[in-house]
């Protein structure tokens, strides 16, 4: 699941690059397809934040599905983590995402427009839920070595 996650979640960062690019040139260019005149949504910033979310997310799927063997827990444990661990990833990557497509949209704080709002709660309860999971695997780990 992890594996898969992962490679999704950069396929998605490529995905945003278009995006991206398609911003940095003001209109839709892609060779040998017709230009459109529209200029993305968002700010170099909004947009590099989400191409590199999809990447990062999938790098550390990846490394946490090396990890796995070495931890110290039952396989329904290990389910759970990974479960929570991608969930985390799309979070972030989505929540990320909402920046670059709409106006004012970067999640900080609640408040503002719903897209605002939406960003904002993937952002609160993923970082949540990351946090659990690396407390849990450091007191686990750590437990396990005494």
């Amino acid at each position: 699941m992890l594996i898969a996650s992962g490679a999704l979640l950069i396929f998605f960062a490529g995905v945003a690059g278009f995006g991206f690019l398609f911003y940095l040139l003001g209109e839709i260019r892609l060779w040998p397809f017709p230009t459109i005149e529209y200029q993305m949504p968002g700010s170099v910033k909004a947009w590099r934040m989400t191409h590199l979310e999809g990447v990062l997310g999938g790098v550390i799927h990846w490394i946490f599905a090396l990890l796995l063997p070495l931890l110290p827990f039952t396989i329904k444990t290990i389910r759970r983590m990974s479960v929570a661990m991608i969930s985390v990833g799309w979070m972030f990557t989505i929540a990320s995402s909402m920046d670059a497509l709409f106006t004012d949209s970067r999640g900080l704080a609640y408040g503002g427009p719903l897209t605002n709002n939406i960003a904002f709660f993937l952002f609160y309860v993923g970082i949540l839920m990351v946090m659990y999971i690396l407390l849990v695997i450091a007191y686990r780990s750590l437990r396990a070595s005494d």
